[in-house]
């Protein structure tokens, strides 16, 4: 395909790439580039294809901060195609793509990468292979891992010591991919040359190494499904230790890899993660990826979710680096609590767009309190909760705009915790509810979701309608107000008159109320109701607040 024809096919292309971004949602779609429409939307040139396999082969150098080698690709046919688009950063150089022997045409826009094969690939053909070669300085993180990118560093004793953690800038910094969230191989091999001073450690099953001359090549098998950004190399002079954790009759195999002169304390510090993973087995269910094992590995950065094989960075610390990260003085390290709780919510179940990232991470912040509950109990889990009221600024709605690769407001973390503190207080059924959160890991294990997904599991679940409290939520960034008052009729007799004051129009929500040390329960809707209440004390009207996320206010007379 020559830049005429790949113009003129891009031309015919981005119509209906616009038309999947037009979609009702937060964020000014001015804000959006050509380049955010490549690397977010499933367009046409991603579609027709699946990915089965994954073969990453790289070498590093640490002296030069640069990378070189081969991704083979195995894919199979969706529908008939010829133009494939993969993702490798602009920065990146494209040595060659070979597919069946031969080199193919390609064209580079941004940080996309549109193959011409030279023939059309079609459904009946089986698994296609083609050979990806590439090379060159990956972005350098600036502030991991919030900026994705390599880190580049030295430990104590003066070794390289190199990390990569890439969620949100997309796995496509540092290895060429189809770096979409909704593309996930069956499986994948990875395998890195380090100079033989050091060793690599990557996700899955260490399958060994292989001299070659002044380097060793590491290879690392993993036998699940896996997202992109979880994909990941840490780079090091490592020292390993393995325990197991007993679930019934079998066990599941804990590697630890750490510098040497922190292998003491990690022996003491990792005895966490044992009750951590029966707590997490009681509420979420079993280990997603048995088979592969669960790591920690000591990172020159704070923290990452790689698939089993956590990046940890807490310093061996308890809360947040020593700060006392659970607000009320729970003694236990966030990054290890939090990071594996990741292999369940993003690792296990995986959402389709980056726009639904607080399926992630509420869903993973709230699975805090679990652990907290499991160990401290219900009432010591409420308080963890509303402790983190106060980090929330309400300013921006936690749902991205969709097909542009942005995600919503980092209130998803506290404020997604919430949502699902409300949901279950709405419930009122902890069995129920336990089942609820439990379930969704067992029903789309290894699956891609979306928001719609998760609304729609619950409202088949529960029987109840969570419509438009999902879009309330999720969609805007205000919390309801319940809007109240009272008036005063004989003695401690009230009329109470009350109303939600909320962005949708049709939001529903029960909420408790205290009085005479019981919890009672108000249905209010958008339009004003009255009650008579007896016993009043105080001419206020005490909402649980502490187990709805709302705003209450007392209106003027």
């Amino acid at each position: 395909m020559n830049m005429r024809s790949f113009l003129f096919y891009l031309l015919l292309l981005l119509p209906a790439v616009f038309q999947l971004q037009a979609q009702p949602l937060s964020g000014n779609r001015g804000e959006f580039s050509l380049a955010d429409t490549l690397r977010g939307t499933l367009s046409p040139p991603r579609t027709w294809f699946d990915v089965a396999f994954y073969d990453l082969n790289i070498k590093v150098n640490p002296d030069e901060q640069f990378i070189s080698g081969y991704n083979d690709i195995y894919f199979t046919v969706l529908s008939p195609n010829m133009v494939m688009q993969l993702d490798l950063y602009d920065n990146m150089q494209v040595d060659s793509i070979l597919f069946d022997g031969q080199k193919l045409d390609y064209k580079r826009l941004h940080n996309a990468v549109f193959i011409t094969f030279p023939r059309l690939l079609r459904i009946i053909d089986g698994i296609h292979l083609i050979r990806f070669y590439y090379s060159g300085k990956p972005v350098t993180a600036a502030r991991p891992p919030w900026d994705g990118g390599f880190v580049w560093s030295k430990d104590k004793e003066g070794n390289p010591w190199i990390g990569v953690a890439c969620q949100g800038d997309g796995a496509s910094l540092w290895w060429p991919n189809k770096d979409h969230q909704t593309e996930e191989p069956d499986s994948m091999r990875i395998s890195v040359a380090v100079p033989n001073s050091l060793k690599c450690i990557a996700n899955g099953q260490n399958k060994g190494a292989t001299p070659e001359g002044n380097y060793t090549r590491y290879h690392w098998l993993v036998t699940y499904p896996i997202n992109n950004y979880t994909v990941s190399i840490t780079i090091g002079n490592f020292t390993h230790f393995s325990d197991v954790y007993v679930s019934g009759t079998d066990t599941l195999n804990l590697n630890y890899y750490v510098l040497p002169y922190n292998l003491a304390k990690a022996k003491t510090h990792f005895e966490q993660v044992k009750p951590m993973m029966k707590c997490f087995e009681q509420y979420l269910g079993r280990f997603p990826f048995w088979r592969d094992g669960f790591a920690l590995i000591e990172t020159p950065y704070l923290g990452m979710e790689h698939q089993s094989g956590i990046a940890y960075g807490n310093n061996y610390r308890t809360g947040y680096n020593g700060q006392d990260y659970s607000g009320i003085g729970l003694d236990f390290d966030y990054i290890i609590i939090h990071e594996a709780g990741h292999e369940w919510w993003g690792n296990n179940l995986t959402t389709a767009d980056i726009a639904d990232m607080w399926v992630h991470e509420g869903f993973c912040t709230y699975s805090e309190s679990l652990y907290v509950e499991c160990l401290y109990g219900k009432e010591t889990a409420l308080k963890y909760i509303n402790a983190k009221k106060p980090w929330i600024g309400n300013k921006a709605p936690i749902i991205g705009p969709y097909g542009v690769n942005r995600e919503g407001d980092g209130d998803m973390y506290s404020k997604g915790a919430f949502i699902l503190n409300t949901m279950r207080s709405i419930i009122d059924n902890d069995e129920l509810w336990f089942s609820l959160i439990k379930g969704l890991q067992t029903e789309y294990q290894y699956s891609i979701v979306t928001q719609d997904t998760i609304l729609q599991y619950f409202n088949r679940k529960t029987g109840k309608d969570f419509t438009a409290f999902f879009k309330q939520y999720l969609f805007y960034p205000h919390i309801p107000t319940l809007e109240y008052k009272l008036t005063k009729q004989k003695g401690d007799t009230y009329e109470l008159s009350y109303r939600w004051q909320a962005d949708v129009p049709d939001f529903a929500m029960p909420v408790k109320y205290k009085q005479n040390g019981k919890l009672n329960w108000l249905y209010p809707t958008t339009q004003w109701q009255t009650l008579v209440l007896k016993n009043l004390k105080n001419n206020e009207l005490p909402i649980a607040e502490d187990l709805f996320y709302i705003k209450v206010k007392k209106a003027d007379k």
